[in-house]
């Protein structure tokens, strides 16, 4: 792994110093597929590189930290490059200090990858509307994260008042598993659904979420329940012909019940960073099941 540090520098010798970098590595920049800003502060810096680091196995890419210090120092913006690190792409830490804190994309932009996709994530404290913001104003996709907020039930609420299309939620990504489940539940026929209940921990950002899908995709009402947890617990639905349930107790092997059938045993573990931002890093178009998801949660608190 080649590292370099850069103190009180520009974009400009930034750029100049990774081209400098890459040609005695004898690793030109090629092959990466977007770029991805992190936008963070120093708690969780340290976390949010190693999950886009790996992330950037499966999509080789340009991972731009920007790192707000302290606003009133002078301006300065301080640097460090790292190429090699267990990833084809590169990792560039921008820390900025004083006015530059407030201008962000000014130095982010003349470091985007030409010609390539760029993926915003807040894995920390994400601004209300995303698409407004400087940094999200450059990227096609936003990614934040609601159990990052302090009320995370209630910023998801607030995400539908400002979605754009490119906007998703890492609440929403942790369903996947719990989603593709419950499809499967419905493989064999089963009478329609009169209501439904998601029980999780208090509080916790993807329960809503998938309590709001599962009312879209069934027409029928389902409400959130608190549990002891952890995480999500269990799946209630009634129908018909009995009820459809899927139970959690130790957040790793789901137990999935069905009128007429067999109890099954399923793997249903809590997955890493990682691997949910390399999931949303697939897919650049508009998710736009999520947005009837939020949207409809927005609906259902008006009435």
């Amino acid at each position: 792994m080649a590292s370099f540090m850069l103190s009180g520098t520009t974009a400009s010798k930034i750029s100049s110093q990774l081209t400098q970098l890459r040609h005695q590595m004898g690793t030109p920049a090629l092959g990466m597929v977007l770029t991805l800003v992190v936008v963070c502060d120093e708690s969780n810096q340290y976390d949010a590189v190693r999950a886009a680091t790996e992330a950037a196995r499966e999509h080789p890419s340009r991972i731009l930290v920007v790192i707000a210090r302290d606003p009133e120092e002078p301006n300065r913006l301080d640097a460090e490059i790292r190429l090699g690190e267990s990833t084809p792409g590169e990792v560039i830490l921008l820390r900025l200090y004083g006015e530059l804190t407030k201008h962000a994309d000014s130095v982010v932009s003349p470091l985007l990858l030409t010609d390539t996709p760029v993926v915003a994530w807040w894995p920390g404290d994400s601004p209300k509307v995303p698409a407004q913001d400087p940094i999200g104003m450059l990227a096609q996709r936003r990614i934040i994260d609601a159990r990052a907020e302090a009320d995370s039930v209630k910023a998801i609420t607030g995400r539908a008042d400002g979605y754009v299309p490119g906007d998703t939620d890492m609440a929403w990504t942790r369903l996947t598993s719990w989603r593709t489940l419950l499809a499967a539940a419905f493989d064999q026929p089963v009478g329609p659904v009169k209501k439904g209940v998601v029980e999780a921990a208090a509080g916790h950002a993807s329960a809503p979420l998938l309590a709001a899908w599962l009312s879209e995709r069934l027409g029928a009402p389902v409400k959130v329940a608190d549990s002891a947890g952890p995480g999500l617990t269990a799946v209630k639905l009634s129908t018909s012909d009995g009820s459809v349930l899927i139970t959690r107790a130790d957040a790793r092997v789901a137990t999935l019940s069905r009128p007429g059938q067999p109890d099954r045993q399923v793997a249903l573990t809590r997955r890493p960073t990682a691997e949910l931002l390399a999931e949303e890093l697939r897919r650049l178009d508009p998710d736009e099941i999520y947005a009837a998801a939020i949207r409809r949660i927005a609906r259902s608190r008006k009435s």
